[in-house]
Order: structure tokens, then C-alpha cells, then sequence
């Protein structure tokens, strides 16, 4: 059986908190920062958060709705989930502003509305004063996904409302797993692929 959690490897002890914040209410925040260097999966943990988030049905729905949810927010077609990731070097105020406007949404479908914001380092100033209050006072049923490389990285208000969940490099093992399962690759290829990555 799959899980959305199955892509996010070797990072056992943030999916343990991920996981908890799911499934308790007191574990539960509106607004979280993953960071992690390059490669650590911050976008896809981010994203399986927020597919566990919308999945979560609380007893409400069927396991068949639960899945399809989640597989509509890991295609990036679910109408609760929002995924913010630019080439560009920064993310402008009115970018954010957009941004606060479908936080306030309330959900259509789902249990929460999310915002990954998967280059939140680059969030100057300026936007991160628009992005403030959307973070401090959230509407009830909203979550705000930050992803950075380090914490350092984001503006010290929007960081310090931001409860943080660190990610490391994965092993070259768990990556070369992750090649095996997905794309078929000879285990031998796939391990010296991941310690060259």
C-alpha cells in the first residue's frame, strides 16, 4: 500500500511530525517552514503535507475520496491546495497579496485551504510585510507550507511565526530505493546514481 509520505525519503523523524500534526489537533499549527540544503525534498515533503492535510477526513469521507484528494494535490489540481514555486529571483508584493487574498478562501472541499510557498526565501522584505498578517491571524481552517533552505533564509517575522521542521540530505540508500520503486532502475545503477547526485 502507498503512502503520500513514500517519496519523502530519509527523513524519518520530519515525517513523524508532519504525520502527528495530521492526526492531532494539538500538534496542529497554521503556518510551518521546512527547510533543508538542496536535494533534502523540501518541495515533496511540503506536498505530501498538504496531501495528508486535504486527505484528511476525520471519518467524513470514504478511503477512495481520501485517495483521490491526494492525488489531485500531488498532480497540482486540487482547488484547496495552492503551490507557489518561481524561477525568479524574487516573489513580488503583489504576488503576496494574491497569495493572503486565496488564504482567506474558506476550503471548498477539503478540511483545510494550504499555501506551499516552495521559494519562501524569496520573499523580500517588502512582500514579507504584506505576508505578515496573513500568517499571524490566519483564517481558521487556512495552512501556510514554507520552504527554505535554511531558516536563516527567511525574513526573521514571517520565520519566527513559523513552527520549523528541518530536513537533512538523504542517504545515497534511500534515494537509490526511491529510483528501484519508481522507475524500474537496477538497484546497482540506481545507488551509484545517488551517491553521484
Amino acid at each position: 500500500m502507498t503512502s503520500v509520505w513514500d517519496d519523502v525519503v530519509g527523513q524519518p523523524d520530519a515525517v513523524a511530525v508532519l504525520r502527528r500534526a495530521v492526526t492531532d489537533p494539538t500538534s496542529m499549527t497554521h503556518a510551518w517552514l521546512i527547510t533543508g540544503p538542496p536535494g533534502s525534498g523540501r518541495s515533496v515533503a511540503a506536498r505530501a503535507f498538504a496531501a495528508a492535510l486535504v486527505a484528511g477526513d476525520g471519518g467524513r469521507w470514504t478511503s477512495e475520496t481520501a485517495d483521490n484528494a491526494r492525488a489531485r494535490v500531488v498532480r497540482g489540481t486540487h482547488p484547496d491546495v495552492h503551490v507557489v514555486a518561481t524561477d525568479k529571483t524574487v516573489i513580488t508584493v503583489s504576488e503576496v497579496r494574491d497569495l493572503v487574498t486565496i488564504a482567506q478562501r474558506t476550503p471548498g472541499e477539503a478540511p483545510w485551504r494550504v499555501i506551499v510557498v516552495e521559494d519562501a526565501d524569496r520573499i523580500v522584505e517588502r512582500s514579507a510585510n504584506a505576508l505578515l498578517k496573513a500568517i499571524e491571524e490566519p483564517p481558521p481552517r487556512t495552512v501556510w507550507i514554507l520552504c527554505a533552505p535554511s531558516e536563516q533564509d527567511v525574513i526573521t517575522t514571517i520565520r519566527s511565526r513559523c513552527r520549523h521542521v528541518t530536513l537533512r540530505v538523504p542517504p545515497a540508500d534511500a534515494v537509490a530505493d526511491l529510483l528501484v520503486r519508481r522507475h524500474g532502475i537496477d538497484r546497482d545503477d540506481a545507488l551509484v546514481a545517488a551517491r553521484a547526485a
